[in-house]
């Protein structure tokens, strides 16, 4: 998750004098607290403004968030420079949020299918539970609205199929295959997800379980099917002999967080 940490560092930047969780203690215990306080409070409001988004759809304005949170529009604006500090802010908490699922998922020691399907379905159950989130980050609602100039959802496309480029890789050197076509299924892959993802939110003609069996279905026959060209025959309800995982190592920011 070391891109994901990295970026959220950098959009952080957008807003100096707000405190973030991976600022190092300065010494100054009174100080300390009150740093701690104000980024336990800025996530209150985060929290708020998703449940806010929730209920008022993508063109929530700052009142709705401090309505839902029980304060006024001038104690939000201590914790937000203006209305895209938020929305920065929004897109960092649903990122957390999906990789959260979705890296334990990929990562899960599962027979191929199994894994595939509960990859897939972690996805699904974050657009599900916050369909205006995924809303406004993907479809170019937040560079639209405000002066973001971050596109999250890309960004998060990148990430994860550098990940699955790394996984697909790795399991294709080790059966002797040529892992050259591991970026481009990555990609495209993810691509496929996210389209049909986009599609589902707007129709829900199916119930989350279905949707993904089919793309569990579609990515799996996929798979089988290049590896049997390869006189490769891969049980896909057993768990393969060694388990590939996609490496994460900790930075000084999550290692002062504890995660």
């Amino acid at each position: 998750m070391t891109g994901v940490i990295e970026r959220v560092k950098r959009n952080s930047k957008q807003s100096s004098k707000h405190p973030t969780a991976g600022e190092a203690d300065t010494g100054d215990a009174r100080r300390d607290r009150w740093r701690k306080h104000r980024i336990a409070r800025r996530a209150e409001f985060v929290e708020a403004a998703l449940r806010a988004l929730d209920s008022h759809g993508p063109d929530l304005g700052m009142e709705d968030v401090a309505a839902e949170a029980g304060v006024t529009k001038p104690v939000l604006y201590r914790h937000f420079d203006d209305k895209a500090d938020l929305y920065v802010a929004l897109g960092q908490r649903g990122t957390e949020i999906l990789f959260q699922r979705l890296i334990p998922a990929i990562n899960s020691e599962l027979a191929p299918v199994p894994r595939i399907r509960m990859a897939l379905d972690s996805f699904f159950s974050v657009i599900e539970e916050h369909p205006n989130l995924y809303r406004l980050l993907a479809r170019g609602g937040l560079q639209e609205k405000v002066l973001v100039k971050s596109d999250v959802v890309a960004e998060d496309k990148e990430l994860i199929a550098t990940a699955l480029t790394a996984l697909l890789g790795d399991y294709m050197r080790m059966f002797n295959m040529d892992s050259g076509a591991a970026e481009p299924w990555a990609h495209g892959i993810v691509g496929m997800v996210q389209s049909t993802g986009e599609w589902w939110l707007d129709r829900r003609s199916m119930g989350r379980d279905s949707v993904v069996e089919y793309l569990t279905q579609i990515i799996w026959a996929a798979i089988d099917g290049l590896s049997r060209q390869q006189g490769i025959v891969i049980d896909p309800n057993l768990p393969l002999e060694e388990n590939k995982v996609v490496q994460m190592r900790k930075t000084q920011e999550n290692q002062a967080e504890g995660q």
